[in-house]
């Protein structure tokens, strides 16, 4: 969700959402968003954001493509509100080939700044089954999103702590989803960042997720960002990836 407290740069974090079928865990779209610049504890420097991306999953022989769109609405350094939604998807090689519109997520999100290097945060998400059932669960998931922020040295880190209850879950399989991830994001010069990320889930009766992300951001500027990278999961199924590639620039200033 974002997979930070809140700010310039916070995964998807709406981390605690698991929005796409070909993503083994939930971090993914927190991350995207929390890491287009380098993490920050208030809304103050960008209080509206948009961010746009493009991800791609493979599992299983199927190939999902989806544009994800995320805008981030802050009226105090503490306070803000995520908007996100799969503008398109479009869902191939698979048994079921299907595309339209995804779903949508609403995150409140509140931080709290301990000093300019450390802060930690809370996030309420829910997610809104938009999606028709071949692309989405057909069902509202709800989420809460515990956050550390830590500047140590050149890297910051970001830890997150998320609960997730899922409306549409199998026979004999737990309802409530938890989800663990740490971040790490390194500037290697003025416009260039690097991050790397460890996230996994684990829900009673069905199997736990591994995933590693990798990702390079460059930013030509302080009011844009361009960023790629790569996500593969170690379980349950090895070898499912995504590619992902995003930007993310601010729109407005409404207060």
């Amino acid at each position: 969700m974002d997979g930070r407290v809140i700010a310039t740069r916070r995964p998807i974090r709406l981390a605690s959402f698991n929005l796409r079928r070909g993503c083994q865990t939930p971090c993914l779209i927190a991350w995207l968003y929390n890491s287009i610049r380098p993490q920050r504890h208030d809304f103050t420097a960008h209080p509206q954001e948009l961010a746009n991306f493009g991800l791609r999953s493979r599992s299983d022989g199927a190939r999902r493509d989806s544009v994800p769109v995320q805008l981030k609405l802050a009226w105090s350094p503490e306070w803000g509100v995520l908007l996100g939604a799969e503008a398109h998807v479009a869902i191939r090689g698979g048994a079921d080939p299907a595309s339209g519109f995804g779903d949508t997520t609403v995150v409140l999100k509140r931080a709290w700044a301990v000093d300019d290097a450390t802060g930690f945060g809370l996030e309420l998400g829910v997610k809104l089954a938009t999606a028709k059932d071949s692309i989405g669960s057909g069902n509202t998931d709800t989420s809460l999103n515990a956050i550390y922020s830590k500047d140590l040295g050149s890297v910051h880190i970001d830890a997150n702590l998320n609960f997730t209850r899922l409306g549409a879950v199998d026979v004999s399989t737990g309802r409530i989803q938890t989800g663990l991830s740490a971040s790490f994001l390194t500037s290697l010069n003025a416009q260039w960042g690097v991050t790397a990320e460890l996230s996994g889930t684990r829900r009673s009766g069905a199997d736990s997720s591994r995933q590693v992300l990798g990702a390079l951001s460059y930013s030509p500027s302080k009011r844009l960002t361009f960023d790629i990278g790569v996500a593969r999961a170690a379980k349950p199924s090895l070898g499912a990836t995504s590619v992902f590639a995003g930007v993310v620039f601010p729109v407005a200033v409404l207060c």
